[in-house]
Formats: C-alpha cells, structure tokens, sequence
C-alpha cells in the first residue's frame, strides 16, 4: 500500500479538493454510533463520475483503501476508514440530473439527501417515500439498502431503485438495470450493489421510483396496555387489508423520553404512531377501519392529525427519539441495535428483549418499524465504563440470537459494517462465503471499504 503517492497523484489533478485537514479528517472519523474515531489518510471530493473514476484507479493502482461517504449517518462503522485509506466525499456530487413525471422516475448524484430530492418533487406530485429518519443521501441509503417508517406500504430501497452507475474497484463505470419498471434480462446487478456497502464499488448515479403524492394523509397517536396488544392490533389490521403508509411503535421507555424531550404528555403506555395515505374518503375509511380494530385490543388516548402541521409534529417527535433517547441519560453514547423478525413473533421478541435488558441492567428503550417486523434498541452506557459497555455488547448479541431463533435476521435496516460481521456466518453459513466469493471477483486487491460485510481476508 503507497497511501502517500496516491495522495500525491491526487492531489495534483484535483488540487485543493483533496484535503488532509485535521478538520476534515475528524469529521469522516466519526459515526453516529459507539464506535471509536478512525480517521482517514485523506477526504476527496469529488464532481463527475470521471474524477470518481480516476480516484478508485488511482488507489488501485497503489492498493489504497477507498471508503464512500454520504452523510456519515450510517450506524455501523460502515463509512469508517478503519484500515485508513482514502474516503470519497459526495457532498458535492448533489444535482439531480432528470425528473421523467410520466414514467415516475428521478436520475440524480447519490450526493443528493431525501429531504432534499422530495422539496424539488412538490411541484411534481410526486414524491421519494423511503424515510430512515435521518436526512441521509440517496447513495449512502442505497449502498446500506435503507428502509424506515414509510418501508410497510411502499418498500426499502431494494424496492425503489430501478438503474444505477458504478465505478468498480478497477476504475471501471459500468451501468446496472434500465428505465424500464421490470426485466428479465441477466443477473441482477442493480441487485447487487443495493446494500453492498461500497464493498463492490462507488455508486455515482440512479435511477429510483417515485409515487404520486396522496391526496389527503392521516395520522395518529395511541396507547395501548401492553407491547403484545399493540402488536396484535398491527397484526390484525394488516391481515384485514388496511393499507397503512407508516405504523411505528414506542415502547414505555421511548414514550418516557420524548415526552421530557419534546413536552409531550403522552401516557407512559406503549405508542402506536400510524399514517393512512389515499384519498379524503380512504383515508376516513382506513382511520375509522383502525380504529374498531385498535378498540378491541384496549387501545386508548386517540389522537387524530390530519393538518400538515400536526402531522408533521407527530413524526418530528418520533425521528427524534433517538435524541431523546440519549438526552435522558446526560453524557451517555448509544448502542444502537435492530433486528427483523417475522411479524407473528414480533411481540414475543420485544417482550424477551426488554426482560433480558432489564436482568442485565442495560438501559434500553425501545422503537420499532411493527409494519415489517423491525425494532430498534438503544443501548446507552458510559463510555468509561468497559463493564458496562459489555453488558450492552451482550444483550445486543442475545437479541440477534434471539431474531435468528425466531426466524428473523440480524439487522433490518441498518447494515453489517463491522458492527455486526460478526454473525453473519450464524445467519447465512456457507452463503456468506459466496458473498466473499463475489467480493474476491469484483475487487482482488480489497481497496473497496475493506473489513467490512464480507469474511475477512487471511
């Protein structure tokens, strides 16, 4: 590895784009999550996929390590250079390049962040419905095969790409899936780089799914006694066919938080927090259709949003229960954890969860995506107290044995990184070794993110 000379060469094609900057190298250190700083030996910032190209030829050719970078809002260490190397900062790499309305497709950069995309679609009726809940960039979600709130009725992005561009671990652009909605033609290769985590090349252009925006939206909030009654309630409504655009789940411990975060006084019951999309009359007809459903499962304190306003209050309060979450323990850094399970287990999942987190004393409130299956847990422990940080280590290994167990997998919706490679081999056994298998194929000399996803290289 010639780390300096591909600096060098670097730098003198793309001059001051190319930074070492002890500020710019802090900043692409870090993770919204636990773990420790990994600086990069240098920050790009690339404009044209031709520039992204040369940066991966020129660390190719000196077998330097590339790792991409969105937003950094990934959650595990998947956009850490922690075998140093370069990262390619897309920032700058932020245009959307071409709104087809009829076919109700967006090419764009990957640089360009959901919320973004969605203020320049308004105009359109359209809209980009994935929603993580952070503001990340389109490339970083399609590289983690991001999901969210909105994942129960519209799908994650393995659903919502149709087409990409990426430059390979040779420097190579090469150009996966076409405007067209289907196709049986080939491997899929769009596929494949969806989740790959920048492990198999950069991605510098898609092509994604849009949905008309609905012409009116519902939301509410309410309690229920028990995590299993509330889960029951999601159950029996998705079995009876009410479409609902978002469904999510607070359990005591969130609630307790975003309510001295955000001056709510909502009881200290489990939440459900759900959203109906269509029209005036459907979305009555699926509020009203939810509502006998949640009476017969207790649920109490109905709280009905259908002003933008309100609306948008409700899922500001939700988005952030992550900071809620650590503003209830001052000082405290997160674990933060999911895991997917079949929805008919859910309940017992979470239920098993919060015992195991109470036995082991780990503080860990609880939120999940119950449409699908997902949960989350934050973990807060005291970064100073290695005892503690491994209790919350194992509990968050017990509920990803506890998911396998149950059917389930690892992680939902927040990726392998290195935070979680290590159960990989429990989860796919030999299918894990095809994914090294391709991961040999498509970059020999391991430049791309390497140490992440896929089995370690002896």
């Amino acid at each position: 590895m010639d780390t300096q000379n591909a600096i060098a060469e670097l730098l003198s094609s793309l001059g001051q784009r190319v930074t070492r900057s002890k500020s710019d190298l802090d900043l692409h250190a870090r993770s919204e999550s636990h773990f420790s700083a990994a600086p990069p030996d240098a920050v790009v910032y690339p404009e044209t996929t031709a520039e992204v190209a040369q940066i991966v030829a020129t660390c190719a050719r000196h077998r330097v390590p590339v790792v991409g970078w969105g937003t950094g809002t990934s959650l595990e260490g998947q956009a850490q250079a922690f075998q140093g190397g370069i990262v390619v900062d897309f920032s700058r790499m932020n245009r959307i390049l071409n709104v087809a309305q009829q076919d109700m497709t967006v090419t764009l950069q990957p640089g360009v962040t959901r919320e973004a995309l969605n203020d320049e679609l308004r105009a359109t009726g359209l809209f980009f419905p994935v929603d993580p809940g952070a503001n990340a960039s389109i490339g970083g979600m399609t590289s983690t095969r991001a999901s969210g709130t909105t994942a129960v009725r519209y799908g994650t992005m393995r659903d919502n790409v149709l087409a990409l561009e990426v430059v390979t671990a040779s420097g190579e652009v090469i150009r996966t899936g076409t405007q067209a909605r289907k196709s049986s033609s080939g491997y899929d290769l769009t596929g494949l780089f969806v989740g790959a985590e920048g492990t198999l090349g950069l991605i510098t252009e898609l092509t994604l799914r849009l949905h008309g925006q609905p012409e009116a939206i519902s939301a509410a909030v309410c309690a229920f006694e028990t995590v299993g009654d509330a889960v029951a309630c999601v159950i029996d409504t998705i079995q009876c066919g009410v479409p609902m655009a978002r469904i999510e789940l607070m359990d005591v411990d969130s609630v307790r938080a975003v309510n001295a975060y955000a001056g709510m006084k909502l009881p200290e019951k489990p939440h459900l927090l759900l959203e109906f999309h269509g029209s005036p009359a459907g979305v009555t007809e699926q509020a009203e259709s939810f509502g006998a459903i949640a009476a017969d499962h207790a649920a109490s304190g109905f709280d009905w949003a259908t002003r933008t306003e309100d609306r948008t209050a409700l899922w500001t309060m939700r988005h952030n229960a992550y900071y809620a979450i650590l503003a209830a323990r001052p000082g405290a850094r997160a674990i933060v954890t999911d895991i997917c399970v079949p929805i008919s287990r859910l309940a017992q999942a979470i239920e098993e969860t919060r015992t195991d987190l109470a036995e082991a004393g780990v503080d860990g409130p609880i939120l999940g995506h119950v449409g699908d299956g997902n949960f989350h847990a934050v973990l807060l422990v005291d970064d100073s107290d290695p005892a503690e940080i491994e209790r919350a280590k194992a509990a968050s290994d017990r509920m990803v044995a506890r998911s396998l167990a149950l059917g389930g997998t690892a992680t939902g919706e927040h990726g392998i990184g290195v935070g979680k490679l290590d159960y990989m081999q429990r989860e796919h056994g030999a299918g894990w070794a095809v994914m090294g298998a391709i991961k040999q194929a498509l970059d020999p000399d391991n430049i791309m993110n390497p140490g992440k996803l896929v089995p370690p290289r002896n």
